[in-house]
C-alpha cells in the first residue's frame, strides 16, 4: 500500500511558528537587556524592582516588534516562493528588502529606501553565512562519515583496497587475503623460531 503524497504548502504553519519564535526571542533578550539597563536606572535602594519593572514594562513590547518583525519577512519569503515557483536564497533576501522598507514606510521614502538596501543587505549576509556554515558542517559530516568507514575496515587492509584498485601481489601473498604484509612476515618466523 502506497502512501499519498503530501501536497499541503506549509508556509501558513510555517509563518505562525516564526512569529511564535520570534516573539519568544524578543521577550528573551528584550527582558535580558532591559532587566539590566533598569538595574543601572534605578536608585541605590531599589535596583532589583527597578529592573523587573523595566522588563514589564518594555520586554512585551519588544516581543511583539520581533514577532511582527518574523511574521513579515516569513511572510514575504513564502509570497515569492508562491510567484517564483522556486525555494531558494532570493526568497529570504527579498523579504528582507521588503520587510525592512514596509516596516519603516511611514518615515518617508528616503528612510524606506535607505532601510530596505540595508535589510537586504543584512539578509544577504545572513544567507550567506548559513550557507556557508551548511556547507561546512556537511562536508565535515562526510569526511566523518568516510573516517567511519575507514575505522570499520580490519586493521591490514590496504589503501588501494579502500580505494577499489588493484591491490599489490607481495611474496608472503596477497593483501587481500586473509593476511596482511607485516603479520605474515610474524608468522612465517614465529612458525620458523618454534622449530
Amino acid at each position: 500500500m502506497e502512501t499519498p503524497e503530501c501536497t499541503i504548502e506549509l508556509c501558513p504553519d510555517l509563518i505562525l511558528d516564526d512569529v511564535g519564535g520570534a516573539f519568544g526571542m524578543g521577550i528573551a533578550g528584550g527582558s535580558a537587556f532591559h532587566f539590566i539597563r533598569g538595574i543601572y536606572n534605578s536608585p541605590a535602594g531599589a535596583r532589583l524592582s527597578g529592573g523587573a519593572e523595566y522588563v514589564r514594562m518594555n520586554s512585551p513590547r519588544v516581543g511583539g516588534s520581533f514577532a511582527v518583525w518574523g511574521g513579515l519577512v516569513l511572510s514575504f519569503a513564502c509570497a515569492m516562493e508562491y510567484a517564483r515557483h522556486k525555494e531558494d536564497s532570493w526568497n529570504l533576501i527579498f523579504a528582507g528588502v521588503a520587510t525592512g522598507g514596509l516596516l519603516s514606510l511611514r518615515q518617508g521614502f528616503r528612510v524606506s529606501r535607505n532601510t530596505a538596501l540595508f535589510s537586504g543587505a543584512l539578509a544577504a549576509l545572513t544567507v550567506g553565512t548559513w550557507t556557508a556554515v551548511d556547507k561546512f558542517t556537511s562536508a565535515a559530516q562526510n569526511d566523518e562519515a568516510f573516517m567511519d568507514d575507514a575505522a570499520s575496515l580490519p586493521s591490514c587492509v590496504h589503501i588501494c583496497q579502500v580505494l577499489g584498485l588493484s591491490v599489490p601481489e607481495t611474496s608472503f601473498g596477497s593483501v587481500a587475503g586473509s593476511r596482511c604484509w607485516f603479520e605474515s612476515g610474524k608468522k612465517e618466523s614465529e612458525d620458523k623460531s618454534s622449530i
